[in-house]
This record gives structure tokens, C-alpha cells and sequence, in this order.
């Protein structure tokens, strides 16, 4: 039984593998495809002069406002992510993108021209977006301290 068992099993397995087959063979073959056409612009922004002098400017940037600024390669994008706030570079097919994200939503993309764009400017549009960012949560936090304030002080009574 444990024979006839195992070999149902097997035949489900193919069954479903087939069934599912043509669609990750088509998804998986677009995929390598992107990342073909993207792989010569993730080879030029790994080497670009603009990367070495962005990143360390975004560091530079972080000091006086007493933040890290986390720098790391995932796979081919190159993220700099600083109190919630991320700038991605991503090599695609027709060039590389800047992705400004804030968590996980993107806020704004923009196209770089490794050649000719002003990584300062990039920083500054980024710290820029991250000092907006950290305005909105201390106005939230003193509204916040305000409401809670308000609650226990003591009222009158008639």
C-alpha cells in the first residue's frame, strides 16, 4: 500500500508541475530577459565614479543630522536607507532609475544619467525628503504630548 501510496504522490506532483509548467517557464524566461537587458547598467553603476562620490556624500549629508545612513548592494540596486527613508538605484533596461521610498511605498522616481547627474543634488533632494519626513513626526509627537497633557490635567469643578 505504502508503494501504491507513493507512487499517487508522484503522479499528482507531475500533474500539478505540468499544470503550473508553461507559466513559470514564461515568467522565469522574462525574468532572466530583464535581468540581461538591466545587466550592463548595473555593471556601469557599480563602477561609475557618481556611485563612490554618492555614497559618500550621503554619509557626509547623515552627520549633522546625527543619522546613519546605511549603504547596501542588493543584487544589482544599490539602497541608502536612513530613518525610514530609502533612495534606490536601480539599473533597469533603459537605464538606471532613483527610486525615493519612504518604508515601503515609493514616493518618487527619477532617471540618472550616470554621466551627467549631480550626485550632491541627489543627496540633497534625499535629505531633504527625510528632514520633511522627521518635521511631520515631531509635530505628531508634540500634538501627541499636547493631548495626553491636556487629559491629565486636573479640571474645574464647579
Amino acid at each position: 500500500m505504502s508503494f501504491l501510496d507513493n507512487l499517487e504522490n508522484n503522479l499528482k506532483a507531475l500533474e500539478s508541475a505540468e499544470e503550473s509548467g508553461p507559466h513559470d517557464n514564461s515568467r522565469r524566461d522574462r525574468l532572466r530577459a530583464e535581468a540581461l537587458a538591466a545587466a550592463p547598467w548595473a555593471e556601469r553603476l557599480r563602477k561609475a565614479p557618481f556611485t563612490q562620490t554618492l555614497m559618500q556624500q550621503a554619509t557626509i549629508a547623515g552627520r549633522p543630522r546625527r543619522l546613519k545612513v546605511n549603504l547596501m548592494w542588493i543584487e544589482t540596486r544599490l539602497r541608502l536607507e536612513a530613518r525610514g527613508n530609502r533612495l534606490e538605484l536601480r539599473p533597469g533596461a533603459k537605464g538606471i532609475t532613483a527610486v525615493f521610498m519612504h518604508g515601503a511605498d515609493d514616493v518618487r522616481r527619477m532617471p540618472i544619467d550616470l554621466a551627467a547627474a549631480d550626485s550632491q543634488k541627489l543627496v540633497n533632494d534625499w535629505m531633504a525628503d527625510i528632514d520633511e519626513q522627521k518635521r511631520i513626526a515631531d509635530e505628531q509627537a508634540a500634538r501627541m504630548a499636547d493631548e495626553d497633557a491636556s487629559e491629565d490635567s486636573p479640571e474645574d469643578i464647579g
